[in-house]
């Protein structure tokens, strides 16, 4: 029953703001790395921003200085702050998460969040 539940996306102007929340829940044993990744139409699905679960961070090229990802350890929870939104922005993110299961021994899954739509208007 490891599942993962987003939320904050939605529709913005260019140059604003969007803070992306991602909350892990179910049987759950520790998270190592979160993430969030991102697909737009007819493109690939890239990561965005990562980080451990030390909280050590890396982002992709086109974000860094814009979108900050965080997160909080008692919640399960990874945050992607999204600031100077542009219009290439807009894709559906995704949040990722490699979790160690009550049921799964030492062994890492992935799961993914169902997505949510970021439209970023010129």
């Amino acid at each position: 029953q490891v599942q993962l539940v987003e939320s904050g996306g939605g529709l913005v102007q260019a140059g604003g703001s969007l803070r992306l929340s991602c909350a892990a829940s179910g049987n759950i044993f520790s998270i190592n790395n979160m993430g969030w990744y991102r697909q737009a139409p007819g493109k690939q699905r890239d990561l965005v921003a990562g980080i451990t679960s030390g909280s050590s961070t890396n982002y992709a090229d086109s974000v860094k200085g814009r979108f900050t990802i965080s997160r909080d350890n008692a919640k399960n929870t990874v945050y992607l702050q999204m600031n100077s939104l542009k219009p290439e922005d807009t894709a559906v993110y995704f949040c990722n998460a490699a979790i160690v299961p009550r049921w799964g021994g030492a062994h890492l899954y992935g799961y993914w969040g169902q997505g949510t739509q970021v439209t970023v208007s010129s």
